[in-house]
């Protein structure tokens, strides 16, 4: 168990709680950007491609909280995690926001059934690894005294929360998406925090630097794109506030039929 003390529990509550939130925000999100790809279908068969897509998310996200050891062990792994969040975050300012409809479908495999459902678990693995790569890089941010196997069992809590988060509690979180619109740019600005702090401690490991990002200034930095996303209100594009009510409503009668 390593050097793990009573006095690291607060620590420990305070990153699991973090991913909890930061799982909630991108959960919401990819829920918004599924149903996105799901709504030309008829009704019936929009209940049947999110269903699919919830089953092969938990498939890709069990298999990625697997593979995630990897990451803690290897500072090629970190390195190439870092700069895919990184990506990830600059795709999303860069071109995610720019949809002027976000009604219209998104499959880049054609509009039948079986199509979509290519097209949401292809979607279904990019979520799952920006998903665990966060968790890591949270579990990686406790101090090495706490140890491997502690931080190894923040990431699986992290895994298992996340796949309850997208499977109950996304609606919630759309709903705050809703309220705060500053939360979904927050959410990608917090991603782009991790894979710089996952980044440097691979860097960082290979001894190309002297000292990673120094705890402090990774919490710090956290907490402050959270107030700064809470205090931030763009503006709702054409069609916004249609998609998210269909959302919730499509994701609340998925989660419904599923569970009969």
């Amino acid at each position: 168990m390593g050097g793990f003390a009573a006095g690291d529990m607060p620590l420990l509550l305070m990153t699991i709680a973090t991913l909890v939130f930061l799982e909630g925000l991108l959960s919401a999100d990819n829920a918004l950007v599924l149903a996105v790809m799901v709504r030309h279908l008829p009704k019936p068969q929009q209940k049947r491609a999110l269903r699919y897509g919830i089953w092969g998310a938990f498939a890709f996200r069990a298999v990625a909280v697997l593979l995630s050891s990897l990451l803690l062990r290897f500072w090629h792994a970190k390195v190439i995690g870092g700069l895919y969040l990184l990506y990830l975050a600059i795709s999303h300012f860069a071109f995610g926001e720019g949809d002027d409809d976000p009604t219209q479908p998104r499959s880049r495999f054609g509009k039948g059934f079986w199509a979509t459902v290519v097209a949401v678990e292809l979607a279904d693995i990019a979520f799952s690894i920006d998903s665990i790569l966060a968790a890591v890089t949270m579990a990686d941010s406790l101090p090495n005294h706490i140890g491997y196997t502690i931080k190894l069992a923040v990431i699986y809590i992290g895994g298992i929360l996340g796949i309850v988060t997208m499977r109950y509690v996304a609606g919630w979180f759309i709903v705050l998406l809703e309220r705060f619109g500053g939360l979904n740019t927050g959410a990608y600005a917090l991603v782009a925090w991790i894979g710089l702090k996952l980044l440097l401690d691979g860097v960082h490991g290979a001894a190309w630097i002297s000292a990673d990002m120094p705890p402090l200034v990774f919490w710090g930095g956290m907490v402050a794109i959270v107030l700064a996303s809470l205090a931030y209100h763009p503006k709702k594009r054409v069609g916004e506030d249609e998609a998210i009510e269909q959302t919730i409503n499509l994701n609340a009668s998925t989660t419904d039929d599923s569970t009969v």
